[in-house]
């Protein structure tokens, strides 16, 4: 009997249960700035508690956490020894860095962390756990509502994205394509990563009225504004700009099948026979065993919204042959992230 019991292992458990604390850890380092704050220098332990305002009883615990999680690097050990960003926290972490991802970082300290605590609430009543739990009002709502706050979660949307979107920029054949559409387009950075590697495309972003000056900004200091033009709309009710190609990046995972079927349709009537609609998300494997980033991301979207969900490249192709696409194909863009493509 005792053989049998050491033959297993609780450590993939345990690690997994205390996994809210190594995120904790380096989800407050970005919300204080500290991979900002120590940019390119290398600072004592006092000397970084000093600059982001700390109290000496938690600056070893916290910074030498960081340095057993492959955070931070540190020379020497004791009192005097250095802490240095690692080559990935400066590319990643650092504000000051054209690749920063902190935004989604913030935004899971912030909102996530605390929403994801109501979790067994929310399979319980399959209802969303976020702002409209407490206010009533849904997310997109209440994000609309507030321009600051828009432009937080846009910033927080684009850091996630970049990686993915030029990851599709770069592997897909946009040879056939003339023109191109993103739908739900936020800030123009798809629109921008398409277009700067691909002269010969002309691009729309297309997104509700309140995100068009986002969008023009951002289109404008890329100096893309020539190739690169914005339009707004309700894509529910308004149909979207006709498109040799028509893309939505993490777009369809934000609602139920009837809207996404709506969506999918909309999608079909703007392109021509032989254009595409490309779909990026964290698509879920077809047997449902191996993306866990993507079966998670799907249960944030019960957190968020409660009946959207993400879903497979099976799923995406049963739907758009409903709709009457013809062939189909699924691209794999960075980490769990995939483009699932269906051709008209």
């Amino acid at each position: 009997m005792g053989s049998a019991q050491s033959a297993y292992d609780p450590t993939p458990i345990l690690q997994t249960a205390f996994g809210f604390w190594n995120s904790k850890v380096l989800l407050t380092a970005v919300e204080i700035g500290l991979f900002t704050k120590l940019g390119k220098e290398a600072l004592t332990a006092k000397q970084l508690g000093d600059k982001l305002g700390l109290h000496a009883r938690g600056t070893f615990d916290f910074f030498d956490a960081l340095v057993a999680m492959k955070f931070l690097a540190r020379e020497g050990d004791g009192p005097e020894a250095k802490y240095r960003n690692t080559p990935e926290t400066a590319h990643f972490l650092d504000e000051k860095s054209p690749r920063y991802i902190g935004g989604i970082l913030t935004m899971c300290s912030q909102r996530l962390f605390k929403y994801w605590h109501d979790l067994p609430d929310g399979l319980r009543t399959g209802k969303p756990q976020n702002e409209e739990k407490h206010s009533g009002k849904q997310i997109f709502e209440a994000l609309y509502a507030n321009p600051a706050g828009l432009e937080q979660f846009m910033g927080a949307m684009t850091g996630l994205s970049r990686i993915n979107f030029e990851a599709f920029a770069e592997k897909f054949n946009f040879k056939p394509f003339k023109t191109m559409c993103d739908v739900g387009g936020a800030a123009g950075l798809l629109s921008i990563e398409v277009a700067k590697r691909h002269p010969h495309l002309k691009c729309i972003s297309f997104d509700l009225p309140p995100v068009e000056p986002i969008a023009k900004k951002s289109i404008a200091a890329a100096g893309l504004s020539e190739r690169v033009s914005t339009a707004s709309g309700d894509f529910f009710k308004d149909p979207l700009p006709k498109a040799d190609l028509i893309t939505m990046g993490m777009i369809l995972h934000d609602w139920n099948l009837e809207k996404k079927m709506k969506l999918i349709k909309a999608a079909y009537d703007a392109l021509p026979p032989g254009g595409a609609f490309v779909v990026i998300e964290a698509l879920i494997d077809d047997a449902r065993r191996e993306n866990a980033f993507g079966l998670l991301m799907s249960l944030n979207m019960l957190i968020e919204f409660g009946d959207a969900f993400d879903y497979s490249g099976a799923d995406f192709r049963k739907w758009c042959g409903e709709v009457g696409f013809k062939s189909f194909e699924t691209l794999h863009l960075a980490g769990p992230h995939s483009a699932a493509i269906a051709y008209k």
